[in-house]
């Protein structure tokens, strides 16, 4: 009898997380997007909760948690229940970087602290300079920067920012001296690039498009292996002579760790569905993001893959949060 009820306790306990899969969602699924509305995490974050809301037929709303540099919604969500009804909609190569520069700031662990429930896209940055800057390629630029030392200025979004970590690995690389300038923000950077007040920026692919339309300022190469489907004619960093020179923002749904495999994996499916639809595709296309789904167990190891890859990248080029 003691042995029938120690496997009729077994059998309940394999079964309570599928049993709470099949009722999930029970409620209100928030996506938490960590920054202000209106950028491209909040534009994905806005797409794919409509697109999982009317898939599942139970609401997704997204809630932006602005600040920190991201830190203050993942640390929401990572406090929050492990039951799949709070969600991070992360761009984990920001969060890995912030978590190596400012590791006493972050307030989360990003390869403990969550489980993967997709990747979703990646955002490649591209190389924009002013259009009164006589470079017509990114050799020109080189070129430039060696003639006359520390003549160039470029932009970030912040210290510790991908663009510019972007900035920094360029100089390493390059071998050649510019001055960095951070601003609160991709957008006002971006104004003083097209102003001429900066000569160049790293820009992630959607403000890069957004902006190349005016004239004012032009792309010269994306730091991606392939060539993207927003800019098709902008040639790679190896096809600009800057092989290994690959800088994109890895796009993910994170849970909060300990939330039920069959939970994500039902999340995981949805997502899988969601990014396969053709107006997803566009809209993707038109925010300049490559689409990559993946597994949970994928998405999980990306975070420790970001942060070994930036880890080696800050340390290899000496880049400090200023």
């Amino acid at each position: 009898m003691k042995r029938l009820t120690q496997c009729a306790m077994l059998a309940l306990a394999f079964a309570a997380p599928f049993a709470a899969a099949q009722d999930y969602p029970s409620k209100q699924v928030t996506m938490v997007v960590a920054y202000p509305p209106g950028g491209a995490v909040d534009a994905v974050g806005r797409l794919l909760a409509q697109k999982l809301g009317d898939a599942i037929g139970k609401p997704f709303v997204v809630d932006n948690k602005s600040g920190a540099s991201g830190s203050i919604g993942a640390q929401f969500v990572a406090k929050a229940p492990a039951d799949g009804h709070t969600l991070l909609v992360a761009p984990l190569t920001s969060y890995a970087m912030n978590s190596l520069l400012f590791p006493a700031n972050t307030g989360f662990q990003l390869d403990k602290d969550f489980a993967g429930v997709s990747l979703v896209g990646f955002l490649p940055l591209v190389l924009v300079v002013n259009d009164g800057v006589p470079a017509k390629n990114v050799a020109d630029v080189v070129k430039i920067a060696k003639d006359k030392p520390a003549s160039l200025n470029y932009g970030s979004s912040g210290n510790g920012s991908i663009e510019h970590v972007a900035g920094e690995m360029f100089k390493h690389q390059a071998r050649v001296s510019m001055l960095h300038i951070p601003y609160r923000g991709a957008a006002p950077a971006m104004t003083d690039v097209m102003a001429g007040q900066l000569q160049l920026m790293f820009a992630t692919a959607p403000t890069a498009v957004a902006n190349i339309k005016t004239g004012k300022v032009r792309p010269l190469m994306v730091a991606t292996r392939q060539r993207i489907g927003a800019l098709p004619d902008v040639p790679t960093a190896a096809e600009a002579g800057f092989a290994g020179f690959e800088v994109a923002s890895t796009y993910a749904i994170l849970a909060p760790a300990g939330t039920p495999h069959a939970i994500l994996a039902k999340l995981n499916a949805e997502i899988g569905k969601v990014l396969q639809l053709p107006d997803v595709k566009a809209r993707f296309q038109t925010l300049g993001i490559e689409i990559t789904g993946s597994t949970p167990q994928e998405a999980t190891s990306q975070s420790s893959a970001e942060l070994a890859k930036w880890g080696k990248v800050i340390r290899d080029s000496g880049i400090k949060a200023e």
